[in-house]
């Protein structure tokens, strides 16, 4: 018995890479059976769900509203954490379901096969030991240390080595302590007992979900050992199960007769190693003849700029001479404008001339020299040119060339920039796919520069990514953005992608839900879980309150707020109005005059008599100029209505446009002004000043079938809602 137990420690001494643990690339320690049959070190699935899931909870509150926000803002977490997981390659993912703080299942990311699995409601707790593994990396721990003995845990100082361990009572013992404590007749003498080991596995494999239970059938579903209470009323009752004696047959058989496969195929093997090897080789040629093509490539770069450096520097030098050569000349003609110098010189010798027929003859064409020097000092200028900005070489094309130049493959698909799924609001995210081949490229290079009203854009920077879309923060309020991206498949890249502009906000995000308490009407209203939507049904209540109504009256507005104030400086904020909707108003409020509003009895408002600043009524004309606490615009029936003028034709046909998809607000508490903007473009359509002494609401007004959609805040983790949602 012992002999089969004991197998030679040299059998094991190759197989180091299939017990290495793929997240922290050690030797396994208490593996752990992923449902994907993948295993993991245990510490290694703890450490990672626990930053996970630390994560997912610091994430729920790191976006908040700005200063005026009352809500508290939770800080980002911790960096350092996230680059101890993300060091083993893995991405973070929450696991945690959209709104809710319980967790229904755990979605754990394999290392092994880069896929998500679900670990179900018991997550760590409902996977199986690897027992078999753990004794394997045991032998090899064994052969590794063959040098290091294992003491016996019984002997007296100085303890023997040992020659047994036992499995029953976890404990090595030498030939003599063996004996005495496993006597031939007793119980003990049945343990199960195997060569010198630190290595103690249960002797019986119990049930994760069923702790007392012993495994006594297997799953051919889940693939996975299962007790007869997981098949009686379990998560496999309706599974097709079989005994664990025909699973633990029909695997052996499978799995030795895959294993004669591949020692039969040996010298099939033998063969494609070598061949293997050979490619190795023809590898390395292949690569030193790249090296030395792309050596004699830049050489020849380098051979053009030397030559169209000495032309510049020859061109630059011949300039300078002959300027200084002007500049020499001039300053000796100068001198001779001195006393007893030159010209001066000559002429006073010319003076001294007594002979009258004799100076005049000589002083004409002396004093035609004389006022070319005169005017030529009043108007004094250099004879040449002490700048050489015709000399500057322009480069900025050259050098983005040269900065693109890399190795470029006409296999690699060209990532587009998706438009659509591309947005703008606190931060941009930005979404590109591939149109040929999916997948085409491992990682992403992402640039964006800020296009400048000069012409003048400022340079490129770029971000990594590895997934197709990245979020990038810290850009500047009401400005324009270009992007462009290429993708990168080793060190081949594609070229780059069509550049896209987008629009920052004129001013910083205002964050804010929809108020759920004051005002808001329940029964005509409804709003969803997360307060960003809401809608007006023109359901059953509407046609009871409509009784009342006689003909030439409106039916009431249903109200509803943000639930933040802003008292001051200047905000942006941004909302999609559904295409059905029959009657939407939107604009800001006073606190005071959202109390007059919602007073008033429901049944006897209507829009036509209010002075508000959206509608086409008479009482329009004559607050239009005054500054009223409030402004609101009337949108509908997938229109946008410009607010009437005093001195605007009766013709609406130019107050009508087209609904945005998106609609932004900017409310300027400073300057006392409130714009509606086409958020898509960044367009005003529409500013009026209002009163800002009190403390302003975004304000929702609806009739008849609407609704009404908060632009969300873009968070890292933007994409991972979203598809949640």
């Amino acid at each position: 018995m012992e002999g089969d137990r004991l197998e030679p420690a040299v059998t094991i001494k190759n197989i180091e890479r299939e017990l290495i643990c793929p997240a922290c690339k050690e030797l396994f320690t208490h593996p752990l059976i992923l449902p994907c049959q993948h295993s993991i070190c245990h510490k290694c699935v703890k450490e990672i769900l626990f930053f996970t899931l630390e994560d997912s909870f610091t994430d729920l509150g790191s976006e908040s509203s700005n200063q005026s926000s009352p809500r508290i803002r939770i800080h980002s977490p911790s960096l350092d954490r996230i680059d101890r997981v993300n060091r083993s390659g893995l991405a973070i993912y929450t696991g945690w379901k959209r709104n809710s703080l319980t967790p229904r299942t755990t979605i754990f990311p394999c290392p092994g096969c880069r896929h998500d699995v679900d670990l179900g409601e018991r997550g760590i707790n409902g996977l199986f030991r690897n027992f078999t593994l753990e004794t394997i990396v045991e032998r090899y721990r064994q052969a590794a240390r063959a040098a290091t003995a294992i003491m016996c845990d019984v002997c007296k100082p100085p303890p023997q080595e040992s020659t047994k361990s036992c499995m029953d009572c976890s404990a090595s013992y030498c030939n003599e302590c063996f004996k005495i404590h496993h006597p031939w007749g007793t119980v003990k003498a049945q343990h199960e007992y195997v060569g010198p080991t630190t290595n103690f596995r249960p002797k019986i494999l119990m049930c994760p979900e069923h702790e007392m239970e012993r495994v006594n059938m297997y799953c051919e579903i889940c693939r996975r050992p299962v007790c007869h209470l997981c098949k009686l009323g379990g998560s496999h009752a309706n599974h097709r199960v079989t005994t664990m004696s025909t699973a633990y047959k029909t695997l052996k058989e499978k799995l030795s007769k895959d294993i004669e496969y591949l020692i039969s195929k040996e010298s099939q093997v033998k063969g494609q190693i070598s061949e293997l090897g050979l490619l190795m080789k023809e590898t390395e040629c292949n690569g030193e003849r790249a090296k030395e093509e792309a050596s004699s490539n830049f050489d020849k770069l380098f051979d053009v700029l030397e030559e169209r450096r000495s032309a510049a520097l020859r061109a630059i030098q011949a300039s300078k001479n002959l300027r200084l050569e002007k500049l020499q000349t001039q300053i000796e003609e100068y001198q001779g404008f001195l006393e007893n110098n030159g010209l001066v010189g000559y002429a006073q010798e010319v003076l001294k001339e007594t002979d009258q027929s004799c100076f005049v003859q000589t002083a004409k064409q002396l004093l035609v020299r004389i006022q070319k020097a005169t005017e030529s000092l009043k108007s004094f200028r250099p004879a040449a040119q002490i700048s050489f900005e015709d000399y500057v070489v322009d480069i900025t094309k050259q050098e983005e060339v040269l900065g693109d130049l890399s190795f470029y493959s006409s296999g690699l698909d060209v990532p587009e920039i998706n438009e659509e799924k591309s947005r703008m609001y606190n931060k941009a995210l930005i979404c590109w796919e591939h149109l040929v081949k999916e997948d085409s490229a491992d990682t992403y290079i992402l640039e964006y520069r800020k296009l400048n009203r000069e012409g003048e854009n400022a340079t490129w920077q770029e971000i990594e990514a590895c997934s197709k879309s990245k979020v990038i923060s810290d850009l500047e309020n009401s400005s324009s953005y270009a992007f462009r991206v290429r993708g990168y498949k080793g060190s081949v890249c594609s070229p780059w992608s069509r550049e896209v502009i987008l629009h920052t906000p004129v001013a910083p995000v205002f964050s804010f839900l929809f108020d759920d308490k004051c005002g808001y009407n329940s029964e005509r209203l409804m709003l969803n879980p997360r307060r960003t939507s809401v809608e007006s049904r023109a359901g059953f209540p509407l046609l009871l309150g409509a009784e009342r109504i006689q003909a030439g009256c409106y039916t009431t507005l249903d109200y509803i707020i943000g639930d933040t104030g802003i008292t001051k400086g200047k905000h942006f904020w941004a909302f999609h109005v559904e295409s059905y909707s029959y009657l939407v108003k939107v604009g800001v409020a006073s606190n005071t005059k959202l109390q007059e509003w919602l007073h008033n009895p429901r049944d006897v408002t209507s829009p036509r008599y209010e002075q508000d600043s959206g509608h086409d009524s008479g009482s329009e004309d004559t607050c239009f100029d005054s500054s009223q606490p409030f402004t609101l615009i009337t949108l509908g029936m997938n229109k946008f209505f410009i607010p009437k003028a005093p001195t605007a034709p009766k013709d609406s046909a130019n107050r009508i446009l087209p609904m945005p998809s998106c609609i932004g607000i900017c409310l300027d508490c400073d300057r006392g002004k409130v714009g509606f903007y086409d958020a898509d473009h960044m367009k005003c359509l529409y500013e009026r000043q209002v009163d800002c002494s009190g403390t302003m609401y975004p304000v929702f007004a609806l009739m008849g079938s609407a609704g009404i959609h908060l632009e969300e805040a873009i968070t890292a983790k933007y994409l991972e809602y979203r598809d949640d949602m």
